[in-house]
């Protein structure tokens, strides 16, 4: 299944590559040294390619544009004309034979002012259908980046910043849109403009013609040599852009850490290196190209010497009237214009390129697979089984060796070991966030690779350590496990998560606004709702990772309670490290280096006196060394208890 964006073409040969981070960000960073675009001819075809979606409307920006052009080209000329008019009319009249012609130049005037009109018409509605296709464009860029987002493998975002992904979605895509409004109408009327005026040069007088033209060897070797040097500033420009964004999201995404460590001068120091890097390359890039309009004046100006010394020439010789030389010279003028615009041209595709660059590069990244589904989740039973499952985040680092375990319908299987063991990657498996490298996970004995992601994660209600709340009410988080459940429910899954009392203590209750990272309620409450967004989804299996870990005692056990009245008849997998809360569970599975050390029921592994045992009396240690320690008030090693026993009937 590709799941390629719509109306985005694909990389050719030579297309950006994918995973291009910030600096200093992410294992991408070292990518997009800032030296040029890595492949600026293979971009600007795949945005060819993208425009072609609105080839009518581009026609009808090229036929405006050469409307508004020839119109304003027309103008100088016929003006001519009145100056003719005007300068024979007042030597006439100097000399006693006649007058000037106050009615021709009059009939003159009205005509140019007509031509200059239909011209300002044309460029509005050349602008005005212009913008539409920018704004398509940049609307369809975010939403292939959002739909990406989706289709993404989860060990980009892991690897990759944050930051530099919202620039992509936001800075990059807003100057590609304001790049391609510029570069594609300055780029038609200018070369319009050049064709044109040069006809009418050659018109008037092809000598003169030649005169001007020898500017536009020198125009053109400065340009050269402005794009060659400013390029690569421009390139770094936007990929010190995203590092910046970055470094700002990650800062006050924990700016609660940053504080409470007391690294704000380190954090400060971070931000202005990057934004001195981003000020050393945006103003280097923006004074290179600025060089441009200065030096191209010069050369300009070179060229109406030129032309006026050898306009009086043909003047006085009477191979052209005094009209002619003015209406020659504003043409040299609209001539070296359009020149300087299609310099200034090359620098906005500059821009372009390098946003469009990022934005092609990310849109490129390989995608999860998920091909259609062959069987209907609705009907499988509830029984998991991990058949030999080995998995790694890379090649060469398995993380799970050979794991392989039954867990009955219904069953409660906590899943214990030390840090690294290998549990919370178990649960990513199981939910479809990766997938095995070898062997099989089966629910209902359907291997869940026959499934679409969807399906399977549609049979598991979550609960991580990590909570994740939105910017909304409590009732919406809540409702966010079932959107269509009535108030009366989401108030229900409140007061069985033990959530309702602090929720009324709110102002506001269930209408409280939580902010944008629920830093406005404490880590015990943020847990306390994602258990009544799993207990409101009611789906057949669960999963609870560490989901007690920020509650107190009694709340937890509050909570276990209304856990256990939620796991019935349900499979569901615990993670826990406090044992004492898994130890009612009808399965133990014990990981250790990626495998299963041992399994059974809790009694079971007690009396075994392996290495849960050793696991579980550790805890307790550690507890009674702290109690003995200082009941004791003195130094040295305490003495070990037994520790307590513990009920296991369920």
């Amino acid at each position: 299944m590709s799941g390629h964006p719509a109306g985005i073409p694909r990389a050719g040969r030579g297309a950006g590559g994918p995973g291009r981070g910030p600096g200093g960000h992410g294992p991408a960073g070292a990518v997009m040294g800032g030296e040029k675009p890595l492949h600026f001819g293979a971009t600007m075809r795949r945005m060819l390619a993208l425009m072609g979606q609105f080839k009518g409307r581009i026609a009808l920006v090229l036929v405006f544009a050469i409307g508004s052009t020839v119109f304003s080209i027309v103008g100088p000329k016929v003006l001519s004309e009145a100056t003719t008019v005007l300068f024979d009319g007042t030597v006439a009249a100097a000399a006693g034979t006649g007058s000037i012609d106050f009615d021709a130049i009059g009939r003159i005037l009205l005509i140019t002012l007509g031509l200059y009109v239909a011209s300002a018409a044309c460029a509005w509605v050349q602008s005005w259908v212009m913008s539409y296709v920018s704004q398509q464009t940049c609307y369809r860029l975010r939403d292939a980046i959002a739909r990406k987002i989706e289709r993404v493998p989860f060990g980009y975002f892991e690897k990759s910043s944050t930051g530099d992904t919202l620039s992509r979605i936001t800075n990059d895509v807003d100057t590609l849109g304001q790049s391609l409004n510029q570069g594609v109408t300055q780029l038609i009327t200018s070369v319009v403009t050049v064709v044109g005026v040069l006809a009418m040069m050659l018109s008037i007088n092809w000598v003169m013609t030649l005169v001007a033209l020898a500017m536009i060897p020198v125009s053109s070797a400065l340009v050269v040599v402005v794009v060659r040097l400013s390029q690569k500033h421009f390139v770094a420009q936007q990929r010190l852009l995203g590092a910046l964004n970055g470094q700002v999201e990650e800062t006050f995404s924990g700016h609660a850490v940053v504080k409470a460590f007391g690294r704000e001068g380190a954090t400060v120091e971070a931000y202005e290196r990057d934004n001195d890097a981003l000020f050393n390359a945006g103003w280097k890039a923006q004074f290179l190209s600025g060089l441009m309009m200065p030096v191209l004046g010069f050369v300009g100006n070179l060229g109406y010497v030129a032309v006026a010394v050898s306009g009086a020439f043909f003047a006085v010789t009477g191979a052209i009237t005094v009209g002619d030389i003015q209406a020659f010279i504003q043409y040299v003028k609209n001539f070296t214009q359009p020149i300087t615009q299609l310099a200034q041209v090359s620098n906005v595709l500059q821009s372009l390129a390098a946003a469009a660059e990022r934005i092609f590069a990310f849109l490129d990244l390989p995608e999860m697979d998920d091909a259609p589904a062959t069987v209907d989740a609705n009907g499988l039973a509830s029984d998991v089984a991990f058949d030999s499952v080995r998995f790694g985040y890379s090649p060469d680092a398995p993380v799970i060796r050979d794991f392989s375990a039954q867990v009955a319908a219904g069953c409660t299987v906590a899943i214990v070991g030390p840090t690294g063991a290998g549990k919370t990657t178990m649960v990513k498996l199981l939910m479809r966030f990766y997938d095995v490298d070898a062997g099989a996970i089966r629910i209902g004995g359907v291997d869940i690779r026959d499934l679409t992601r969807a399906q399977v994660r549609g049979l598991f209600a979550m609960v991580l350590q990590d909570t994740w709340l939105f910017s909304g009410t409590i009732r919406e988080n809540i409702r966010y496990g079932r959107l269509d459940a009535t108030d009366e429910a989401v108030e229900a899954a409140a007061r069985e998560a033990c959530a309702d009392h602090f929720i009324r203590t709110l102002s506001g209750g269930y209408d409280f606004v939580i902010n944008e990272d629920a830093s406005n309620i404490s880590a015990g409450q943020r847990q306390l709702l994602t258990i009544a967004r799993a207990l409101l989804a009611n789906r057949r299996m669960l999963i609870l990772d560490e989901a007690t870990s920020s509650v107190d005692t009694r709340t937890e056990a509050r909570i276990q309670r209304a856990m256990d009245r939620l796991m019935e008849g349900r499979t569901s997998f615990v993670i826990a490290h406090r044992l004492s809360t898994i130890r009612r569970a009808d399965l133990i599975l014990v990981m250790r280096d990626g495998d299963i050390a041992e399994q059974g029921t809790h009694d079971e592994l007690l009396a075994a006196g392996g290495f849960y045992a050793d696991l579980y009396a550790s805890q307790f240690a550690a507890c009674n060394d702290r109690f003995e320690g200082e009941g004791r008030g003195t130094a040295g090693p305490p003495t070990l208890r037994h520790p307590p026993a513990i009920p296991t009937a369920r």
